[in-house]
């Protein structure tokens, strides 16, 4: 007897359009600023993305399922879902000139102002994610509209060096923006931000170079994204004045360092071994930090689903699929940026669940070398099952995408 079997959809499609209310939310705290005069207003955006989102990403729990390999290329094709990541561009760009506008007339107090960078810095560095879901394609427009978001932070550059260096170096120590085991954040920023820099001119001056030509030219990917920049700044500076030129150098600072709290989290302490020939395995599931939070990764493109994000960087967000190889972060990004802050939070959340991962071998983590000693000297000292006793087996060979339906963790998990 045959039994009819229901088609598949997608449950979160509704949902979705959420992401969109990042950029939104400026507007909201204008709204609350104009009708009260209040300035903590202005920290509503930030208090909304580590506050709220986390609570609600706690009690809704984690969506662990996965679209059927079949439906993936009409699931692909729907237009719907491409146009919200282009949806975000407009409204980042009106929520930096209400911003703009409010730092020059608005009066502000200091702790008003500082809200009202943190708020456009979030934004902007949310922005970034979208930029990277979108710079990843093979539409030329989409990698237009790539550098379109990232010219509010200044960090173009992120286009050539995420696409051909990060991913090529992920989870080892010859990439900058692979965060290391004992490494702080604070030790870490200035590490990608200068490290990723310079990888990334290295990476297009090369490209010329091989073809035996200038890279001083409007097609040198870095020089015409930070050219975007350039005139996006200028015309904001003739439309409000130079003393906004101070208010954009801020929240860029901020939003770039969003990104890269966030490529903190992502392959923290993991690595890819070496091979008999002496190479580098090759990306599995098992080198990126994933979170099946249902909330941030709506909020995130499905972000953090970021293990099929490196094996297939082609495949757009809301086909990334869960794999039961990869590690799991305990909550989802908005929480876990909160703590990368706090070094001493971070190594005792994190630190025992990289050895973990590891079968308690440190010798196979990507290590931080000055904390070497001292992570070797504290899991000799562990006795019992202390923050650096192994929780679960050694690497073994990826295994594939999870299936089933949603499951949701507890409010303690």
């Amino acid at each position: 007897m045959g039994t009819d079997t229901v088609p598949w959809r997608d449950t979160r499609k509704p949902l979705w359009p959420l992401a969109l209310l990042v950029p939104a939310l400026p507007f909201v705290a204008w709204s609350l600023w104009h009708a009260t005069g209040a300035g903590w207003a202005w920290w509503l955006t930030p208090a909304v993305v580590f506050g709220v989102i986390p609570v609600v990403d706690l009690l809704i729990g984690d969506d662990r399922e996965n679209p059927p390999e079949e439906v993936v290329p009409a699931l692909q094709a729907d237009g719907y879902y491409r146009w919200l990541t282009y949806l975000y561009l407009p409204a980042q760009y009106a929520a930096l000139v209400l911003c703009c506008a409010v730092w020059t007339y608005g009066g502000l107090s200091w702790p008003a102002a500082a809200g009202l960078v943190a708020t456009v810095g979030v934004v902007d560095g949310i922005a970034i994610n979208t930029a990277h879901e979108l710079g990843h394609k093979r539409e030329t427009a989409e990698r237009w509209l790539s550098k379109i978001a990232l010219a509010p932070t200044g960090y173009g550059h992120f286009y050539v060096e995420h696409n051909r260096g990060h991913h090529t170096r992920v989870a080892t120590p010859e990439d900058p923006a692979s965060s290391r085991l004992g490494e702080t954040f604070w030790a870490f920023w200035p590490r990608t931000v200068v490290g990723s820099l310079r990888s990334a001119w290295r990476l297009e001056t090369s490209r010329f170079r091989l073809r035996g030509r200038n890279p001083w030219t409007h097609r040198n990917d870095i020089l015409n994204a930070w050219a975007m920049t350039v005139v996006l700044y200028a015309v904001l500076a003739v439309a409000f004045g130079p003393a906004v030129l101070v208010f954009l150098a801020l929240q860029a600072v901020v939003g770039f360092s969003l990104l890269e709290v966030v490529n903190y989290l992502e392959h923290y302490g993991l690595a890819r071994q070496r091979t008999a020939a002496g190479r580098y395995e090759k990306v599995d599931p098992r080198h990126s930090w994933n979170s099946d939070r249902t909330v941030t990764n709506v909020f995130l493109f499905q972000l953090q689903r970021h293990s099929d994000h490196h094996a297939n960087p082609l495949r757009r967000y809301q086909a990334l699929r869960s794999f039961d190889a990869s590690p799991q972060l305990p909550a989802g990004y908005a929480t876990m940026v909160v703590a990368a802050l706090l070094p001493p939070v971070w190594r005792r959340v994190m630190d025992h669940r990289v050895l973990a991962h590891y079968g308690g071998d440190l010798e196979l983590a990507n290590v931080h070398p000055p904390a070497r000693d001292r992570l070797r000297e504290r899991r000799v000292a562990a006795s019992g099952p202390g923050a650096f006793s192994p929780a679960g087996p050694a690497p073994g060979p990826a295994r594939g995408p999870r299936r089933g339906g949603p499951t949701r963790r507890s409010a303690g998990g």
